[in-house]
């Protein structure tokens, strides 16, 4: 058994990890209705809160506010883009509200991921990186919002796509969009520097997360009638086949943003790395 883990410094990350739960804990109990406790549980928030501060050990739980918002917004959205709504159609109508107020209309009234939105918004325009970052920002929202709408048409018709097609909708795992908004928070005023770098850096590790992902929840996917890389007629060993090699894409284009962009690189590659142990016993969701 390995005793190389600083036990001290797991210790400091894991308080700042808690009082990020405490801080997640405090803003989803203003919308009961978003967050249910199921599948929202302690368990979630535990998780998710460890997730973040284990990839940026360096930040305090004040700077991953915003980050972990982000983070939360994107499960509700998912939520109910996967499970609460029952139509293609009531999907893309929560797709066009949450685009309107990503471009500055007021939520409507009862519209709680409409208003959680636009406080993240707020949020994010007091950053300095926000003005050269705030397209990326509303592209990432798009691609994530499109990307679910999709899935829900693909269940509605019954299609089953391929490995490629599920892969190229990828952005519905919500990675991309979480990181475009810890990178205008954490970012300065030069954040956007070779913007399109960073972002097909993270497009890749994103794929990697949504394969990791489904290994996981096959069983929580197939009761929640949820697509997965499994139930596309892609086998286990494809599917590690295939996360294997975008891993190591992944790494690649990582490393050629070290030396201008390393809290960025660093803080990919361990959310990477992160999910790559925590999917293979857990899962952030808790059950109905």
């Amino acid at each position: 058994m390995s005793t190389d883990l600083d036990a001290l410094e797991i210790g400091r990350i894991c308080a700042e990890a808690g009082r990020s739960q405490r801080h997640m804990r405090q803003w989803t109990a203003e919308y009961p209705g978003l967050f249910p406790a199921r599948p929202f549980d302690a368990a979630f928030y535990g998780t998710l809160s460890m997730a973040m501060a284990f990839s940026g050990p360096w930040f305090t739980a004040e700077e991953l506010k915003i980050t972990n918002k982000a983070a939360l917004w994107g499960f509700a959205a998912d939520w109910l883009a996967d499970y609460v709504h029952s139509s293609p159609g009531e999907v893309r109508e929560l797709v066009g509200a949450c685009l309107a107020v990503a471009d500055g209309v007021p939520p409507a009234a009862g519209d709680d991921l409409g208003r959680t939105l636009a406080h993240l918004r707020a949020d994010l325009a007091a950053a300095p990186a926000f003005p050269e970052l705030e397209t990326v920002w509303r592209d990432e929202l798009a691609r994530m919002l499109d990307t679910m709408a999709r899935e829900s048409d693909w269940k509605a018709a019954g299609i089953t796509p391929s490995l490629e097609e599920y892969l190229d909708n990828a952005d519905n795992h919500g990675f991309c969009f979480v990181f475009a908004c810890h990178w205008i928070a954490t970012g300065g005023p030069d954040a956007a520097r070779d913007a399109d770098r960073v972002r097909q850096a993270a497009r890749a590790v994103q794929r990697v997360m949504r394969l990791l992902n489904d290994l996981s929840s096959y069983e929580r996917d197939k009761s929640w009638g949820d697509l997965n890389a499994l139930l596309i007629g892609v086998s286990r060993e494809q599917v590690l086949e295939r996360a294997a090699a975008l891993t190591r894409e992944a790494r690649t284009l990582i490393g050629e943003l070290r030396g201008g962009h390393d809290r960025l690189a660093v803080y990919m590659e361990r959310q990477m790395d992160f999910c790559a142990g925590f999917y293979e016993v857990g899962a952030y969701w808790g059950s109905l």
